[in-house]
């Protein structure tokens, strides 16, 4: 039986991707995003799911910043069509509700309800883990946002459900693990994650990402953020559709080392089906 990690409490929505990836298995919950990478870089997890980006609230950012220090691999990709759900204690009306607490990420995905509805948004650390508070304060007019599994788990009752501003909201998580388990190039879809950070001359980043224009490389997606405090050189994070025993991957790859100062892949796995909606 694998032990699969995850940030929040349970009934957050990273332990519900967990489910569903590996059914039946061992979930660990932890506090953080970092305490759940340690975990199985420390060998007390096989496998973290990690959520890295909302089609309605962006990316988590934290993650980022993340993925080079911890030494683990992408293995995969998961995307979780997200419902929220206003949750409040037995015998609670929506009417009486002037508070939510939640994680930003999933406050951010229901700003129109609450703004409608002018309850106040209060940020907590996980979805599942406002709805303990609630349990907590034992105060009809402060809800939680979170999931239907948390609403079993926690005795709430769902006030509305659906808060979410899009009925198309999906989060995708990554599959991360201690060992590189690049599957074999059949000729099918893949997807490889890499940071870098180019040298400081101009027009770096243009001859960085040249080579996989030259070569038919499609970047699926590139982001910047700056690193160790200063607003000097930033990072990217770089996905692109390919796999490295491809000629063009190596010829792309040497022409990115030739203007990179560092480089990390990440990991290279199939391209979810979930991309061909």
């Amino acid at each position: 039986m694998m032990k699969i990690v995850y940030q929040g409490v349970a009934g957050a929505y990273s332990h519900i991707a967990a489910q569903n990836i590996y059914p039946g298995q061992t979930y660990l919950p932890c506090e953080t995003f970092e305490q759940a990478m340690d975990m199985v870089q420390k060998n007390l997890a096989d496998l973290a799911v990690i959520p890295v980006e909302n089609s309605n609230a962006g990316r988590v950012a934290d993650v980022h910043f993340l993925l080079p220090e911890t030494g683990l691999f992408i293995n995969g990709e998961y995307f979780l069509r997200v419902e929220h759900q206003l949750l409040g204690l037995p015998g609670s009306r929506l009417e009486e509700i002037i508070s939510a607490s939640s994680h930003p990420q999933a406050l951010a995905q229901c700003s129109a309800f609450l703004k409608q509805r002018k309850i106040s948004a209060v940020a907590r650390i996980d979805t599942a883990k406002s709805c303990q508070d609630i349990l907590n304060f034992r105060d009809k007019s402060k809800a939680a946002i979170a999931s239907k599994l948390a609403a079993e788990i926690y005795g709430l009752e769902i006030l509305k459900s659906n808060i979410e501003n899009d009925c198309r909201n999906t989060t995708r998580f990554l599959l991360m693990s201690r060992d590189d388990q690049t599957p074999p190039d059949d000729g099918s879809r893949f997807i490889t994650s890499c940071i870098f950070r180019v040298k400081s001359i101009p027009a770096a980043l243009y001859k960085a990402l040249g080579g996989f224009a030259t070569n038919g490389i499609n970047l699926t997606k590139l982001e910047s953020y700056q690193v160790d405090g200063r607003f000097v050189s930033a990072r990217f994070y770089m996905e692109i559709e390919s796999h490295p025993d491809r000629p063009s991957f190596q010829n792309a790859f040497d022409e990115l080392r030739f203007f990179a100062d560092e480089l990390h892949i990440l990991g290279t796995y199939a391209a979810s089906p979930f991309r061909e909606k």
